[in-house]
């Protein structure tokens, strides 16, 4: 049967971008028909049969599992999401008597996240899965080409949130800390494919609604079979368009993992040459000025200064550090920046008359 109810509502903080290792996008290949009555939504039995279909695609895997491991967590070695395959990296916090505590396949619904170790209950699903067709909970805030941004509220979709929760940790290690969903809101990257208008969610962020530090984002994650293809700047820049909207400067919950941080170093970076090629000549740019115009905590602009190495050996006679503008510009044009873009997520994707929930509730 599929899994309905995962553990006690759970949530998962961990500012990791991806893993080193990307998972192939497999060829799909047509699955056996479903059953006539599809199962209903119970509790798995405590002994599940482990079944290896040959109708879903078993390519050579390149990911090399990661060596760390968790005794006291349920490994399961590879996940199938809609008609791909691909393995998992970490352990999850998936229910003992639902998946087992060693499982070589889980079978997770692409839509809702609903999971189960058996083949059948899982294509019965998917044939009448209610967000097949209506698309995911909560509403399109933002919309660029292909893809959306649609905002789910933890507290009024806990089914879905934790299910998420559950399957965004076989790809996340560092600093999970598991709340209650409720307390925070999920950001879905959904991508509409051309003409039969399905929709995949390719990855998502958390936020805390109520954050002390400021903080825009909790958790990112791109799913394994869309990694390298930019996803991640999207998700990092409606966080930004987030603050922006809420008129706070924010950044990403610290401290970020190495992964995490050369992700956010290379979208920084980008972010302020933008903000100081934009800038008038002559015109003193500063720290400050910086952070206004991009929303960054001023630190994470300082650091994206170091990485870019934009400054001058010589400081001016107060102490002051001289950003190098040519130098800026080479950087730009190496690494490929648009300087003719303002920001790679425009605010104006945004759907008209939407607002945060901090900024609707004047927080």
């Amino acid at each position: 049967m599929l899994s309905q109810s995962p553990l006690p509502a759970t949530s998962i903080i961990s500012p990791v971008h991806a893993t080193p290792h990307s998972a192939p996008h497999l060829t799909p290949q047509h699955l056996p028909p479903p059953p006539q009555s599809p199962s209903s939504f119970t509790a798995l039995p405590p002994r599940a049969t482990q079944l290896s279909p040959k109708s879903i695609a078993t390519a050579p895997q390149k990911i090399t599992p990661p060596t760390t491991t968790h005794p006291t967590l349920n490994t399961i070695q590879n996940v199938v999401l809609g008609d791909i395959l691909f393995k998992t990296w970490y352990p999850s916090f998936y229910p003992d008597e639902l998946v087992g505590r060693e499982t070589d396949r889980l079978y997770v619904c692409r839509w809702c996240f609903r999971y189960s170790r058996e083949l059948m209950p899982y294509l019965g699903h998917v044939k009448v899965c209610e967000m097949r067709e209506g698309g995911p909970p909560g509403q399109v805030i933002w919309e660029r080409d292909w893809y959306s941004i649609w905002e789910v509220d933890g507290d009024e979709d806990k089914l879905f949130t934790q299910n998420l929760s559950l399957f965004a940790k076989l790809f996340l290690d560092n600093k999970s800390v598991f709340f209650d969903v409720s307390s925070f809101l999920y950001y879905l990257l959904v991508h509409t494919t051309p003409g039969t208008n399905e929709r995949q969610i390719v990855g998502f962020f958390s936020k805390e609604k109520m954050s002390w530090d400021n903080n825009n984002l909790a958790c990112i994650l791109v799913f394994p079979p869309w990694l390298r293809k930019g996803l991640g700047k999207i998700l990092m820049g409606v966080s930004y368009g987030l603050s922006q909207r809420e008129g706070r400067i924010g950044g990403p919950e610290k401290p970020l993992s190495e992964l995490g941080k050369r992700g956010y170093l290379r979208f920084w970076s980008a972010r302020v040459a933008r903000s100081i090629l934009a800038a008038p000549a002559r015109k003193v740019i500063t720290i400050k000025r910086i952070s206004e115009d991009t929303f960054m905590l001023p630190d994470d602009v300082i650091a994206a200064l170091k990485e870019m190495d934009v400054l001058n050996a010589k400081k001016k006679a107060d102490g002051t550090a001289v950003v190098n503008k040519v130098k800026v510009k080479e950087w730009a044009k190496l690494h490929g920046v648009d300087v003719d873009l303002t920001h790679f997520v425009n605010v104006d994707g945004f759907v008209n008359g939407w607002m945060p929930v901090a900024a609707r509730e004047g927080t």
